[in-house]
């Protein structure tokens, strides 16, 4: 059984780095974050730039992600999958915490999943709302982050109306639940699929 070793994440603000390289014919992002370190206070955030990024950090392109808010509850532990090298943008400090697999395609698509190194162990608490899209295959990609810079009138409170706002492919839904159990999502030692919707809020398979 998974341990749980930080509580109170749900709501949570943080914000992401992703510096995009190529290596051979595919394309792969590093991922600096927040995470732990501060609540990306939005007078730094804001001073961000991207082609002074790319230059810091060698990258073919970098993007910005978020500021987002965690909707999952605690956090396990946690293999660093790349050495975890801190870095300053503008002030605001981050940490490299994942490496995300792009394929053929150097940015995310809504509704296409990705593969990344992340090594983390995710808790939603019993009695907690869960929300989820599901594919036409029926597999359910669970909310683990909502973003509000795409959307900035998204918030906890309206997350159970996100799916009036999406664009759903055919054959997709998003619906809510209410967890009669803890869901553990544990990809300490395995990738973790995510994908995204056109308002860049992230999701993740629970498997």
């Amino acid at each position: 059984m998974a341990e749980r070793l930080i509580d109170g994440q749900r709501g949570q603000r943080y914000g992401e780095v992703l510096a995009v390289y190529a290596k051979d014919d595919e394309f792969f992002a590093e991922v600096f974050g927040t995470q732990l370190l501060n609540d990306c206070p939005a007078e730094l955030w804001d001073t961000l730039e991207v082609p002074a990024l790319m230059e810091q950090l060698g990258a073919l392109f970098v993007k910005l992600n978020g500021p987002r808010h965690w909707v999952l509850d605690g956090f396990g532990s946690k293999r660093a999958p790349v050495d975890p090298v801190m870095a300053s943008f503008n002030g605001l400090e981050m940490r490299r915490i994942a490496i995300l697999e792009l394929g053929k395609m150097p940015m995310q698509i809504p509704y296409i999943d990705r593969k990344v190194d992340r090594g983390a162990i995710f808790f939603f608490d019993a009695g907690k709302p869960v929300f989820e899209l599901v594919n036409p295959e029926g597999l359910a990609y669970v909310l683990q982050a909502y973003c509000v810079s795409v959307d900035p009138t998204i918030n906890e409170d309206n997350l159970g109306d996100l799916g009036a706002k999406l664009n759903l492919p055919e054959g997709w839904t998003y619906r809510t639940r209410i967890l009669e159990e803890e869901l553990v999502i544990d990809t300490s030692d395995t990738l973790a699929t995510v994908l995204q919707d056109e308002l860049e809020n992230s999701y993740t398979l629970p498997f």
